[in-house]
């Protein structure tokens, strides 16, 4: 099982309103906060955001080799739209949008996000299968 993640990012305020909002959505608590850093959980499993002061340079790219993106379950196809269209409220620009909800495939529902300093999350909607004993 995952224990934590942490992002180090360049803007602590703005991290953890996008991220707080978010994770707030997604059912995550406030865990932890400090000078330069903020939390949340879910179960066992927390998401830090800090602004270290050992940071080397001020942007991600998630096209470079470290972390591409986050994916989290975000509920049914309906939740996850209603999460895509509040997301750019709170700091976060759609990805693909031109092939949303499908960007990933066409049995693939999900909406792709990226926040302000360029970290990415995907936001996978549950599937129900066609077949009930598929559940089995």
């Amino acid at each position: 099982m995952l224990h934590h993640i942490e992002l180090w990012v360049p803007d602590l305020p703005r991290a953890a309103r996008a991220w707080g909002w978010l994770l707030g959505r997604l059912g995550y608590v406030p865990y932890q906060e400090w000078e330069r850093g903020r939390s949340w959980r879910l179960g066992a499993t927390y998401l830090v955001v800090e602004q270290s002061p050992a940071l080397r340079g001020a942007e991600h790219d998630r096209m470079r080799p470290g972390l591409n993106h986050l994916a989290f379950h975000a509920g049914t196809a309906a939740e996850v739209d209603a999460l895509a269209s509040e997301a750019p409220a709170h700091g976060w620009t759609p990805l693909f949008a031109d092939r949303y909800p499908h960007a990933g495939g066409p049995d693939h529902h999900a909406a792709y996000l990226a926040d302000t300093d360029g970290f990415e999350v995907e936001l996978v909607a549950s599937q129900v299968p066609a077949n009930p004993r598929q559940l089995r």
